[in-house]
């Protein structure tokens, strides 16, 4: 009975017992989730979905368990484990429950929206053994107090905004194995305490702007594997403790500063003067003690200020797949030892001082499929064995001092992709020394002594997007063949001693951009296809002996903006069409035989900033180029020309050289004599001195009805005849009945009814009208409680004024407007796509704006605004660019609009003026200094490309930063918009050079800034 009695009491004891600890599970777990819920409530989402939906409880005083819960894991009862990878949340840190998961190991938040910075309370978490929130955009310092988490063994913090120094707390972390740091704003000194992290295997700390030197301590981290420091700011030498780390397999020290460390062997030397002296001269070499480190498979020291010579002791690595030590200030030979890399596959030695013989052992590399030795001072023959394994991609030896032939199996080298070996003094026979090239995309071969005739067999190289054999000794005919060559965008034959006609048949090249024949004995003319060359930016047939006239269809290749046929034989005369190709920046026909009048379709080239046309026969006034006010060069001498000069800044500034040798040239320019005005002369001058004097209104409502008139009589003459009604009727129309063309506008937006309103300007609302006659416009309605604000401030006026005599293709085209004390508004050519800020925004829009579109944006955006600085007397300041005020045509080319901001520069005034513009876009130093000038339009540019590439603005990225260090802290791979597919390589190289730019735009000195001509030009080239 007692036994039964003891038996009852201690079960009904374990079931007590069990019971409270149940209770007790429960009680936390519901604590868990309560917490976590209080959490979830400060969140957002960055989609359209609901915030973490799964996180829920029927009632908050409910007995609950959030282990079924997405992202979120438990042991027992308890949570141990939370990821909530890229799932879009989007608050701050602050509100996680940090006190109330004691038995958290693992917290992974990364590619989230998580803000503000990172609290001290992380050290609640004290058991935690893995932390990852990186790809958020957390700032501030890393808390001191994440040295108390004494089990983390990752800690991931990669690309935030954090922006102080790494605390020396970090080297409490004894368990450590795994800390990236990468992608921020890290400043200030590498902590020594790092050397404590005995278990660290992984380190990256790259693309920061770390300073100071690299501490020695970090040579006690025997467990490291892999090591990335690259792109900062960092100084000295690279440590000799670095011979310690056995086990490191990849080490990246490059874009930084460092200067390398004296070899140990000179250490000895007796007179302390000749050690200092020896220290002065040899303070950059590269320690050899890195050829301790045998596991390297990969070494990359480029971009730093390392000098002196390659240790021979590198040819210990033998691992080594990957070694680049370019552009630095590196001397002497390749190291003979270089032949035991047996393994390597990429060496990059380019932009150093390297000289004499290459290794003749480096053709034995099975492996290899990248080299470059470029802008160096190589001397002696190239290996001959180049491409023994086969698998020799990229071959690039431009910029150095090789003679003699190319090597012997590169003809059979199938495997080659690019090839530049321009400017050495290499020789052999074009068309036997080189072969069929299935992959081959890129070839350079100018600047040699190459002889021969060009081959047939390039046409068979069917993915050659680039073909450049200039400045050769080059004969025979051009190959019909090379018309085949489908992927070409590039060729280069000029100065060689080629002769007979320019085939036809490369007329079938539709990929071309770049054709360059110039510097040749060609003769014939130009093929009648030309125009088939669609795509053709860039087209140089000078020098040469070509003749008969200059083909019509020279005027469809719109996308030209370089052109120079001079110094032929080209007679007739200059034809019509050239004035469609309205992009073109500079154009040349000088030094032929040219006769008869310029056509005025010529001011249609509102693009060019360049023009010559002397040592011809060309005749006839000029004073048509008064349109041209973008024109910054020009030279007219030696023809017969007549008349006054025209008044814009190139002819008025032009020397005397630049139009001598005319017959009846006249006008108040230096060396000219002045006009007699006859009685017609006298009436022109009077018309030319009073129609600006009539003001605003007439000149506009001249146009405005001369473009409605024209267009409701469904007129379809050509350009000439155009010219001539204008001039014609400018009385009649300037008499033109308003009230008709109000009472259309108004019925045409329903009196500006909200649903007609398409966005808004500067100073009002933008409305789409579409007329009787089936003409779409877009109407700017100015706010009526500002009607008399505007007028008393000149903002209407100012953008009135502005665009009366702007005539830019991507610039808005301004047809006029109506003013009057009840309501007033502008009238502009309407853009199908809108600003193109409302493209970026869209999502399906975003993918749209595909990378090329983006590009041209970019660069159209820079052509119209080199006009208004350059090419507009006084030069006219946006103040206000913005990617609203950037609106797009169905082909996605860019106009500039908006300029009720805008104000004409007097170069005898300071300019003061109110801060006024776009917050995110007005350039820093208007804010304390309230000077307008042409480089506040070059700061917004510079932000207005980043926001094209990133696809959104880049907010307080750029103001945060100090702009020299923009480059390094921002990759294009790391900002580019994910929507639109990724550019492909030279898309890639065209966007890194488009950033930097924009680097060069946002200067914080205006003065550092370049000219929007000098923005033009470079991403004209």
């Amino acid at each position: 009975m007692m036994n039964r009695i003891a038996l009852l009491a201690s079960l009904l004891l374990r079931v007590v017992t069990l019971h409270v600890c149940l209770s007790h599970a429960h009680s936390n777990s519901t604590a868990e989730a309560l917490a976590l819920l209080d959490w979830k409530a400060s969140l957002l989402s960055l989609t359209n979905r609901s915030v973490l939906p799964s996180w829920t409880v029927s009632s908050r005083n409910a007995e609950a368990s959030p282990c079924s819960w997405f992202g979120v894991h438990c042991k027992g009862d308890s949570v141990y484990r939370i990821n909530l990878t890229s799932y879009g949340v989007k608050g701050t840190f602050h509100a996680f429950p940090f006190s109330s998961l004691p038995n958290l190991k693992e917290l992974d938040l990364c590619i989230n929206g998580l803000f503000g910075t990172i609290p001290p309370q992380i050290n609640q978490l004290s058991n935690l053994t893995y932390l990852d929130l990186s790809y958020n955009q957390l700032y501030g310092i890393i808390p001191p107090q994440i040295g108390q988490l004494i089990h983390l063994r990752t800690l991931h913090l990669i690309q935030n905004l954090l922006n102080s120094s790494i605390p020396e707390e970090i080297g409490q972390l004894k368990s450590l194995e795994e800390l990236s740091l990468q992608n921020n704003y890290l400043n200030g000194s590498i902590p020594s305490s790092l050397g404590n992290l005995a278990n660290l295997t992984y380190l990256y700390m790259l693309n920061n702007s770390l300073s100071g030197n690299i501490p020695s301590e970090i040579g006690n981290l025997s467990s490291l594997q892999e090591l990335y420091i690259d792109i900062n700011q960092l100084t000295g030498s690279i440590p000799s403790t670095f011979r310690n780390l056995k086990h490191l397999r990849l080490l990246n020290l490059s874009t930084n500063s460092l200067s390398g460390s004296i070899p140990s062997e000179f250490g000895h030397m007796e007179s302390p003067n000749e050690l200092a002296l020896f220290k002065n001269n040899l303070s950059g070499f590269i320690p050899p003690s890195l050829g301790n480190l045998t596991d390297l498979t990969v070494l990359q020291l480029y971009e730093n200020k390392l000098f002196g010579p390659i240790p021979e002791e590198l040819g210990n690595l033998k691992l080594l797949v990957f070694l680049e030590m370019s552009q630095n200030q590196l001397n002497g030979s390749i190291p003979s030892s270089f032949a035991n890399l047996s393994n390597l596959e990429t060496l990059f030695l380019r932009d150093n001082q390297l000289s004499g013989p290459i290794p003749q052992e480096i053709g034995n590399f099975m492996k290899m499929w990248m080299l470059e030795l470029d802008g160096n001072q190589f001397t002696g023959q190239l290996p001959q064995n180049i491409c023994r394994g086969g698998t020799l991609e990229y071959f690039i030896a431009n910029d150095n001092h090789f003679r003699g032939p190319i090597p012997k199996d590169l003809k059979n080298c199938s495997s080659l992709k690019r090839v530049r070996l321009e400017r050495n003094r290499l020789t052999g026979n074009i068309s036997e020394d080189f072969g069929v090239y299935p992959s081959l995309k890129f070839i350079s071969l100018s600047d040699n002594d190459f002889y021969g005739e060009i081959s047939p067999q390039w046409a068979s190289c069917n993915n050659l997007s680039s073909l450049q054999i200039a400045r050769n000794n080059i004969t025979g005919r051009i190959p019909p063949e090379l018309g085949n060559s489908a992927q070409l965008q590039a060729l280069d034959l000029s100065s060689n001693h080629l002769v007979g006609e320019i085939p036809k048949e490369l007329t079938k090249l539709t990929s071309l951009t770049r054709l360059i024949l110039s510097g040749n004995q060609l003769s014939g003319g130009i093929p009648v296809e030309v125009g088939s060359f669609s795509q053709l930016e860039y087209l140089d047939l000078s020098a040469n002996r070509l003749s008969q006239s200059i083909p019509e269809t020279i005027g469809d290749m719109l996308k030209l903006y370089y052109l120079n046929l001079s110094s032929n034989n080209f007679s007739l005369g200059i034809p019509r069409q050239i004035g469609k190709l309205v992009q073109v920046n500079e154009l040349d026909l000088s030094h032929n035989v040219l006769s008869g009048e310029i056509p005025t379709q010529i001011q249609s080239l509102q693009s060019l900033s360049t023009l010559n046309l002397s040592y011809n026969n060309l005749s006839g006034n000029i004073t048509f180029f008064n349109e041209l006010r973008g024109l910054v060069q020009v030279d007219i001498g030696h023809n017969e020309l007549e008349g006054p000069v025209p008044d814009v800044p190139a002819f008025q500034n032009a020397s005397i050289q630049a139009l001598e040798g005319n017959k009846g040239l006249c006008g108040d320019v230096s060396g000219l004599k002045p006009c007699k005005l006859s009685k017609n002369g006298h009436h022109k001058l009077l018309y030319a001195t009073m129609f600006p004097l009539l003001g605003a209104a007439i000149l506009s409502i001249a146009i405005l009805a001369l473009f409605f008139g024209f267009k409701k009589q469904g007129k379809d003459a050509d350009e000439e005849s155009e010219n001539t009604m204008i001039n014609e009727n400018l009385f009649a129309i300037a008499s033109f009945d308003g009230k008709m063309l109000y009472a259309e506008i108004i019925s045409a937006t329903n009196n500006f009814d909200s649903q007609c309103c398409i966005g808004e300007g500067g100073y009002g609302n933008v409305y789409r009208a579409e007329l009787s006659s089936g003409d779409i416009i877009a109407v700017k309605k100015v706010h009526p409680q500002r009607a008399d604000e505007v007028r008393a401030a000149k903002e209407f006026q100012n953008e009135v004024m502005a665009f009366i005599d702007i005539r830019h293709r991507n610039i808005v085209k301004f047809y006029g407007f109506y003013w009057s004390a009840e309501q007033s508004f502008l009238v502009y050519k309407y853009l199908e796509k809108g600003s193109l800020a409302t493209n970026l925004s869209n999502e399906e829009a975003g993918k749209e704006l595909d990378w090329d579109k983006r590009v041209n944006i970019i660069k159209g955006v820079a052509h119209g605004l080199s006009y208004l600085h350059h090419g507009c007397s006084p030069p006219i300041v946006h103040r206000d660019l913005t990617s609203n005020n950037v609106l797009l045509n169905l082909e996605y080319e860019a106009h500039i609009s908006d300029f009720g901001l805008a104000k004409l520069l007097n170069p005898d005034s300071s300019n003061w003026t109110n801060l006024a513009g776009t917050y995110g876009y007005i350039a820093p130093e208007l804010a304390h200094t309230m000077k307008v000038t042409e480089k506040c339009d070059v700061y917004s540019f510079g932000v207005l490309i980043m926001e094209i590439i990133m696809g959104t603005h880049p907010g307080d990225l750029i103001s945060t930063l100090p702009s020299s260090s923009l480059e390094k802290q921002l990759l294009v791979k790391d900002v580019l918009d994910q929507r639109p597919l990724p550019p492909s390589p030279d898309v890639q190289d065209q966007l890194m050079s488009v950033m930097k730019i924009a680097f060069m735009c946002l200067t914080h000195n205006p003065h550092s800034r370049p000219t929007m001509y000098a923005v033009s030009l470079l991403l004209a080239n």
